[in-house]
């Protein structure tokens, strides 16, 4: 570049350079960090306590994906650990709204995978390098190996509460930026416009949705309320034939509805009837208690689908207060919405059903679970 052209470009100011440096300094700050190193057992152990409650020291978020390795990467992250290869250091997050807990910000396959191997929900298969190996369960280790497997460390950097929501999420995204990408609202209102999206957008601006489900900023502005309304429509649509894949469940019913005509009148209605009712029996329902201003997908899925299940059989229905409460605060319920629950067919149909007919006060209808 020559000297004139150089010459033609604004020139950074002192005062913009303080200001760059000042900017560089706080953002560091919230990615403060300790580096821990734990046994397999001890990672187990964090997770598996509590879960069931939505209580586990280290959790999932919701943002987060669902298990989505197949079974032969996770046997082979498994042999990995057999083999003591370096492991990538796991994220957590010093999470001060859930009390302290440890929320994984980059690790979740991998944690599970362990749990999962630990607990004997996952045979070997596929190994190269240990093929002598498949077809066992941990289970079938020797008692010796067992051992050495449940001390194996692996390293997590711990890093601290100063780092909101956002950050947290903005962390993830980044360290996933090279991964298999979950298809969000924002990718569908630029690649699968039409009608029903248009419908999605205005049922989601309702006023008294917002209020009974808040929502953090950053996940109104990637259009979290959007994603919401479709999943309660596409749930109460055809909950019963989902599979595995959240994205395909939504992207498919979106499809369908966008091509085909569609009562949205009679759909708007349903959705008001399920608002209202929730407003008189179950006013903070969507949220896990009255201070919490976020709204786990999970537990919006069961309550307005099932909300919306029990009405269609019951116009009339009306619970007392006493007992909503003594399902809603019951460790069932908590066990049904805990984080990590998410999205195999049995779970969803449960947690659907339990709301269901707890509502209707009629004997639960569950369909076998593989956990």
């Amino acid at each position: 570049m020559s000297r004139k052209q150089r010459e033609l470009i604004p020139s950074v100011s002192e005062e913009m350079k303080l200001a760059a440096e000042l900017e560089i300094e706080s953002k560091q700050k919230i990615t403060d960090h300790d580096i821990r190193e734990y046994p397999v057992e001890v990672i187990v152990n964090k997770y598996n306590q509590g879960r069931d409650k939505d209580e586990g020291e280290i959790f999932v978020p919701d943002y987060q994906r669902e298990l989505v390795w197949p079974e032969k990467k996770q046997a082979r992250f498994i042999e990995s650990i057999l083999l003591n290869l370096p492991i990538p250091y796991l994220f957590v997050a010093d999470n001060a709204e859930a009390g302290g807990r440890l929320e994984i910000v980059d690790g979740s396959q991998r944690i599970r995978t362990l749990v999962r191997y630990v607990e004997d929900q996952l045979k070997l298969r596929d190994l190269e390098l240990l093929p002598s190996l498949n077809g066992f369960f941990f289970s079938d280790l020797p008692p010796e190996r067992q051992r050495r497997f449940l001390r194996k460390t692996l390293r997590m950097i711990e890093l601290t509460r100063m780092m909101d929501e956002e950050a947290r999420r903005q962390l993830f995204d980044r360290l996933n930026s090279g991964g298999v990408q979950l298809e969000n609202m924002e990718q569908r209102f630029g690649s699968r416009s039409g009608p029903f999206l248009d419908f999605i957008k205005e049922q989601s601006s309702k006023l008294k949705f917002r209020e009974l489900c808040p929502v953090s900023k950053t996940r109104s502005i990637r259009k979290e309320y959007e994603e919401l309304v479709l999943r309660f429509f596409a749930y109460t649509s055809n909950y019963e034939n989902f599979e595995k894949s959240v994205d395909d469940f939504l992207n498919q019913y979106l499809d369908s509805k966008n091509e085909h005509p569609f009562d949205a009148d009679a759909m708007g209605a349903e959705f008001d009837r399920v608002l209202a009712f929730v407003e008189a029996k179950l006013p903070f329902a969507f949220r896990k208690n009255q201070s919490n201003l976020t709204v786990p997908r999970i537990r919006f899925e069961a309550i307005s689908v099932g909300v919306a299940l029990a009405l269609r059989e019951n116009s009339d229905l009306n619970p007392d207060d006493q007992s909503i409460k003594l399902w809603i605060e019951s460790d069932e319920f908590k066990f049904h919405t805990r984080s990590d629950a998410s999205n195999s067919r049995p779970k969803v149909v449960n947690r659907i059903r339990f709301v269901r007919d707890k509502l209707l006060n009629k004997e639960l209808e569950y369909v076998e679970s593989p956990d």
